[in-house]
This record gives structure tokens, sequence and C-alpha cells, in this order.
């Protein structure tokens, strides 16, 4: 089965005044649809570059990048743009949801940015409320619910437009550790029920239980 995710031999180099800083010295990897690979390693080993090279957030220096079977080899901020926008979903560790709008709305506005419109987007957004099992939060603003509850959020606006793979950065770290298992059921769900590829990059062990492999990064190695 083809890999919705592949990096090969990426290199990611950062100027320093004069001097040039590297980051990442070499990296391949890849996530199948509905595997979850849990990304371990310490802060400043690389896996939050790499996690941005393979959500079409940076371009390496060096090497190769996949998304869903798309290159992203050479692409401008534009094509980059684009790749997100059809094929990848992020769930971040401070859950970036616009205060403002009900959770319903968080997930329909993703749905517009990726080009829905008219009926679709109440439909899809409320179909992915659903899924997360807060359809009686649907129209509650992010500041009336709790840590995991806007994370379940998160986690519907990432799946919006059913993208190819989810990415996530430290998505249990602000979460008590029954909510933190809850929410990551739900990924592994995501992997098993939805066929997506899930990258979650991590300091918690208890990802190592809904993960189908473990790869630990160390020194951009």
């Amino acid at each position: 089965m083809d890999a919705v995710l592949e990096a090969h031999d990426i290199i990611k180099d950062y100027a320093e005044g004069k001097a040039t800083s590297r980051i990442l010295h070499g990296v391949s990897l890849a996530v199948a649809p509905g595997e979850v690979v849990a990304l371990e390693g310490p802060s400043g080993s690389g896996k939050t570059t790499l996690l941005q090279i393979l959500g079409c957030i940076l371009s390496p220096t060096e090497g190769r990048v996949r998304v869903a079977g798309e290159s992203a080899d050479l692409a401008d901020p534009a094509q980059l743009a684009d790749l997100r926008k059809r094929h990848i979903g992020f769930v971040f560790q401070q859950y970036n949801l616009f205060p403002a709008l009900t959770a319903r709305e968080n997930v329909a506005y993703a749905l517009q940015v990726k080009g829905h419109r008219g009926p679709v987007l109440g439909e899809e957004s409320r179909r992915w409320i659903e899924a997360v099992d807060l359809g009686d939060r649907a129209d509650y603003l992010p500041r009336d619910l709790s840590g995991g509850q806007k994370q379940r959020v998160a986690i519907a606006r990432a799946m919006a437009g059913s993208p190819a793979a989810l990415l996530a950065d430290e998505p249990t770290a602000n979460l008590d550790s029954q909510v933190g298992a809850q929410v990551l059921q739900l990924f592994r769900s995501l992997a098993t029920d939805h066929g997506r590829g899930v990258l979650i990059v991590t300091h918690d062990p208890k990802v190592r239980d809904i993960a189908d492999r473990v790869l630990r990064i160390r020194d951009g190695l």
C-alpha cells in the first residue's frame, strides 16, 4: 500500500549569521494509510522541523518529500500551501481554535479554506463534530469547553475535508492522563476506521500504546 507521507534523505540547514546549522542529517521515513506512528525525541532533536517538512510548511535543504503520492520537491510556497490544504490535517498542543466561533463553526471554517461551499459546510462540519463525540457541544464556544473537548474539536477540524494524513504535535501535553488517553484512542480509531495516516510527535509514553511503530530521533538522525 502506498505511503501517505514519505521522506527520503531529508537534510535541513538553517543560516545563523555567517554560519550554517544542520538540523536534520538525512532522515527517511514513511507513514502508511491506517497507520499510527509515534515520533519521539528530546528537545532540539529535529522532530518538529521534520513534522513541518512533512506537513509542507517548510522545504528541505536536500531530499525528497511526497504527500499522498504527490511530490513536494522544489514546490514554491503557493504549491506547498495547496498540498497542505488538500492532503494534511494538523493538530496542535494549544488547540488554536477561533474563540468567537462555535465548535461546529471552527470545523466549517476549515472546510471553507479547503474550498467547500453551500450545504456541505453544515453537513460535513456536523458529521466530524459527531465523529469526535461532541454532537451535544456543537454550538458551544471554545471558552465553554474543557481542554479535552477543545482538542476533540481540533481533531474534527483537522479531519474536515478528509485529508490523507493527520500530523499532531504534542496533542496530549495539556491534558490530564485520563482525557489524554481518550484523545489517543480517537487518533487510533481515525487511523483504523477512516484509513488516515497519523504521525504524532510526542513526549507522552502513552502514545506507544496506540502506535503501530515508534520512531526515535536524536541530533537530527
